[in-house]
């Protein structure tokens, strides 16, 4: 495993239709940075992992549990394991970085395609 790789050079993992990642993984945790299509809909899931994120680029609608906040470039989110959450993109989408421990081992399943240009930086 290479200590360094370069964002535009990652697999594109298909999350949801019009939902993108890029991930790096190490034994813990999981590094991904997320592209949101304009007024893409993440529905309401929970999962295992603990997840925080910032958004880079765009905007979003976000629910943890029963608080739900409007999010912009440099905002934050904290999620605890097993809460349930969804996110609504902005009209132009959003780029956000989300970490997540432990590692995503779901996402070994998703579909993947080649690296491509990434819309950050």
């Amino acid at each position: 495993m290479a200590a360094f790789d370069d964002l535009q050079g990652l697999p594109v993992i298909q999350v949801w239709e019009t939902v993108v990642a890029r991930a790096v993984h190490g034994e813990r945790q999981s590094l991904a940075v997320v592209e949101l299509d304009p007024n893409a809909v993440v529905p309401e899931h929970k999962h295992e992992n603990e997840q925080l994120g910032i958004v880079l680029a765009g905007s979003l609608t976000f629910r943890i549990a029963d608080e739900t906040r409007a999010l912009g470039p440099g905002e934050t989110w904290t999620i605890p394991s097993n809460v349930p959450h969804e996110v609504t993109a902005g009209p132009a989408g959003a780029v956000v970085v989300d970490v997540f421990a432990p590692v995503r081992a779901d996402w070994d399943e998703l579909e993947r395609s080649e690296p491509r240009q990434p819309r950050w930086p």
